[in-house]
């Protein structure tokens, strides 16, 4: 008996075993990010005005602050990825642990941040009005 034919080596996913849930996240998130910044680069531009209050009143909208807020997560999910191969390719000592544990804290706090400024002008540019 052998071990089978080439097709079931290939996927056994290579050691780690999970190699392809990482490569089909990188491609969601890309596709995510492509149609979220066509969606928000368009909408920028049919703004009729770039001033503070214009655009604080299109952010106060829920169908710009959901689809943006889903562009900050699909965005920073995507580049989490990308630096966790890039740190797990060219990182070979216990440095990278400790790089793993920093990314992991930027872009969980970077996020975070980004999706709290989003909610707080949403929430607020409604009591102004």
């Amino acid at each position: 008996m052998g071990n089978g034919t080439s097709i079931g080596k290939v996927r056994g996913l290579g050691s780690a075993k999970e190699g392809a849930h990482h490569w089909w996240h990188q491609r969601l998130t890309g596709g995510a990010n492509l149609i979220l910044t066509l969606w928000f680069v368009l909408s920028i531009a049919l703004l009729p005005a770039y001033d503070f209050e214009t655009v604080r009143h299109w952010l106060a909208q829920t169908q710009v602050a959901v689809p943006l807020i889903l562009l900050v997560i699909a965005t920073f999910y995507h580049f989490r990825l990308g630096l966790q191969v890039v740190i797990e390719d060219y990182i070979h000592d216990e440095v990278h642990i400790v790089l793993m544990v920093l990314l992991n804290f930027f872009t969980l706090t970077t996020g975070t941040l980004a999706i709290f400024s989003i909610l707080k002008i949403a929430f607020t540019a409604g009591a102004a009005l």
